[in-house]
């Protein structure tokens, strides 16, 4: 007996219980909440906020590939973003001299104050947010995606 043309039985997965997709859905909208008070104040776009937010994090230049295997973004959106931060000011680019596909950011002084300013917005966001629910649940919140983290 085949079993090529039998469709899949029935099952109970329920996509919005499905914790891939909840996590999704949850970051999207916490990130979409909080670029609406950078792309106000400051004019950013959510790649632009986490091109500036790992050059404020990191100790001199960053290569674009580094940025783009931590911010999680294709290394595409990660140079449009750098392009477009470049234009107005806040980083400078340099090509590696044996391989000028390989190119280096680094953070302006206008782009260390606009990092500070938005970090500290951040900081201030973040708070408000984490004191929505039980100080016990902030903490487990951050446990818990801490550990999901490292389990994959």
């Amino acid at each position: 007996m085949s079993t090529e043309n039998t469709p899949p039985a029935e099952t109970d997965f329920h996509l919005d219980e499905f914790l891939p997709y909840r996590l999704a859905v949850a970051a999207a909208r916490v990130s979409r909440d909080f670029a609406r008070l950078y792309e106000a104040e400051y004019g950013l776009s959510i790649p632009e906020w986490r091109v500036i937010a790992h050059l404020g994090a990191a100790e001199g230049a960053v290569s674009v590939r580094e940025i783009h295997q931590k911010v999680d973004m294709d290394k595409s959106r990660v140079s449009r973003a750098a392009a477009r931060l470049e234009t107005a000011g806040y980083v400078t680019k340099s090509e590696n001299a044996a391989d000028r596909r390989l190119v280096s950011l680094r953070l302006t002084d206008e782009g260390r104050r606009l990092h500070a300013a938005i970090a500290a917005r951040a900081q201030v966001y973040e708070a408000e947010l984490l004191s929505r629910l039980p100080q016990e649940e902030a903490r487990m919140l951050r446990a818990c995606l801490d550990a999901v983290a490292a389990a994959v």
